[in-house]
């Protein structure tokens, strides 16, 4: 009789046995940083960008070098869209990737084509993605060599950079830095006055959180939290609390907070370091979206030059963290930023706890986006009443509106909170693109509907488009023309939402690659689709499988001759 032994034989390792010369090559590339978890993903993008890709070897590796499980290092490696695992036996990547943006805004400016023409011009030494927005809408079509934005991208454009990255040429592969005031510039010019007054005395917390209440000043990353209330509430929590700042706007047609730091990144900083002192927090994490290389290397930078030469005494610094992202739209939700700071898959937590109580690494933790900490020091310096004497049809304040689609002139617009679409569109994008007529348009990005020309004369702000079935989220608005189909806008948007989710529960993860097969039938079955969508927004854990249905309810409502109802008995 043959016995089996089931043990694993003396002097043999659990799991894959760890290269020599990529344990070397890990140990290089890390130096002497801390082996801490929750600088997990930082350290995959620096052997990615050493390396091109990441091999199953140099993750074992890495692995070993922060004593974790390789099941945990593959597990993050993989969830990630931007780190590009190569498995064994597998070719390596070719040196150079050219990503084309294929959300809405591109679509409609003609980045399908654009894709098509790229397989057939570029060589194999290159890949060629379609990816979802990289923040850029304003300039659609939009394509990304290596880490250049190509803004109004063409093929001829494309390959001639392309052929530069190739033959060796660094700037054509990587993002320029971004033309901002520096840190003695900004300092100079006054940017940090207000911080430096309120250190010497000046006003207390509590008065903070009142001037900011009374200038209406709400959570402007989508949410719309009164601001004041949120620095009051997190403040009351015991100590030591932390700062989270949201630089990972993912929502397609969003690109505000991107001019913010490329154009004032100071006047933003100096609304961070205000807030940390308000709350009193130790740390600050700055999490920024991968697809913005340039203003990464412009914060090392400023940052660097603003913890030298502190505007505030030196003990009462917080410590300042710059995190890179890696390609999750989730993380835009709070809990799903923090999981990604520490490290792991960004999977939305279940609340309660909320991250005011129980966020980062379990303590209390403030989290802003860019623009609403921007707005923090010109509303303690100019005043409350001035910030809330913007403002039309009884709304108060002012928004920034990320404009694109078929409009004369795209961009970022500052404008009265409660303007109308149509009036953003003639007073401040120089009217529709010649030949388009206004024909629809989505108020709040990809999760925030569709709206008809019909309704164009209705405020836009908090609170005011939740009867139409639609929010201003992040007041990312996409014009749509004659020449275009809400059906396919919602169609576009539903596969966004299969790309992007966690798939942590199942109404998200299940629903939406189920709701776009729905929606790519000749007829809509809309019973089926509404009984879908009532079930997601009913059951998923966190905002994007409750709105992932808003653009699909919207067209059905709002524009019934582009779909044709299926009897309820065929269903």
């Amino acid at each position: 009789m043959k016995v089996i032994h089931f043990r694993r034989p003396i002097g043999h390792p659990k799991g894959r046995p760890v290269d020599a010369d990529a344990r070397d090559r890990v140990r290089v590339l890390l130096g002497e940083a801390p082996l801490r978890r929750d600088l997990l993903i930082e350290y995959l993008h620096r052997l990615q960008d050493a390396e091109g890709f990441l091999s199953m070897v140099m993750l074992a590796a890495l692995a070993q070098a922060m004593r974790l499980a390789s099941t945990e290092v593959y597990e993050v490696a993989t969830f990630y869209h931007h780190f590009d695992v190569v498995a064994d036996g597998q070719p390596p990547l070719p040196p150079l990737t050219v990503r084309v943006c294929e959300s809405l805004s591109c679509r409609m400016a003609g980045a399908d084509k654009l894709l098509n023409s790229l397989s057939d011009l570029l060589g194999e030494g290159v890949r060629i993605q379609a990816v979802p927005c990289v923040g850029h809408c304003d300039a659609a079509p939009v394509a990304v060599v290596g880490r250049h934005p190509v803004r109004a991208a063409t093929s001829e454009k494309i390959e001639k950079l392309v052929q530069r990255a190739l033959g060796g040429e660094t700037s054509a592969r990587e993002c320029p830095l971004p033309v901002a005031p520096s840190y003695v510039q900004a300092r100079a010019a006054g940017a940090y006055d207000t911080l430096i007054a309120l250190h010497a005395g000046e006003r207390s917390p509590q008065a903070v959180f009142d001037e900011l209440d009374r200038a209406g000043l709400r959570g402007l990353g989508g949410a719309g939290f009164p601001t004041g209330r949120k620095w009051r509430i997190v403040s009351a929590q015991p100590g030591p609390r932390l700062l989270v700042v949201n630089a990972d706007e993912g929502e397609p047609g969003t690109f505000k907070d991107r001019h913010y730091l490329e154009q004032d990144p100071h006047g933003f900083l100096a609304g961070l370091l205000i807030a940390a002192w308000a709350i009193q927090a130790q740390d600050c994490y700055l999490y920024l979206r991968d697809e913005y290389a340039g203003l990464r290397a412009l914060l090392e930078r400023e940052l660097t030059a603003l913890e030298a030469d502190p505007p505030m005494p030196r003990e009462a610094m917080p410590r300042l963290h710059l995190r890179r992202g890696a390609g999750a739209y989730i993380c835009g939700e709070e809990s799903a930023l923090i999981e990604s700071i520490e490290g792991r898959r960004g999977t939305p937590r279940l609340r309660p706890p909320y991250v005011a109580e129980v966020g980062l690494f379990g303590r209390p933790t403030l989290v802003n986006n860019v623009e609403t900490l921007y707005w923090v020091p010109q509303i303690l310096s100019r005043g409350a009443a001035w910030f809330a004497s913007h403002g039309r049809r009884s709304r108060v304040g002012l928004r920034t509106f990320s404009v694109s689609g078929r409009v004369r002139e795209p961009g970022v617009k500052l404008a009265p909170a409660g303007i109308s679409v149509r009036e953003l569109i003639d007073e401040y994008c120089g009217g529709m693109a010649p030949g388009h007529t206004l024909y629809a348009y989505l108020p709040g990005g990809a999760s925030g509907g569709i709206l008809p020309a019909s309704l164009a004369d209705l405020p836009l702000d908090f609170d005011t488009l939740q009867a139409h079935d639609c929010f201003i989220g992040s007041a990312a608005v996409i014009v749509l023309s004659q020449a275009d189909r809400a059906r396919d806008a919602a169609a576009s948007m539903m596969q966004f939402f299969r790309h992007e989710s966690c798939g942590q529960c199942t109404p998200c993860r299940v629903g939406t690659a189920k709701a776009q097969g729905l929606l790519e039938a000749p007829e809509w079955d809309q019973p089926l689709i509404a009984e879908l969508s009532q079930v997601m927004m009913d059951a998923s854990i966190c905002g994007l499988g409750q709105a992932a249905p808003n653009p699909v309810r919207c067209v059905i409502k709002y524009f019934p001759d582009e779909i044709r109802a299926i009897p309820s008995s065929q269903s």
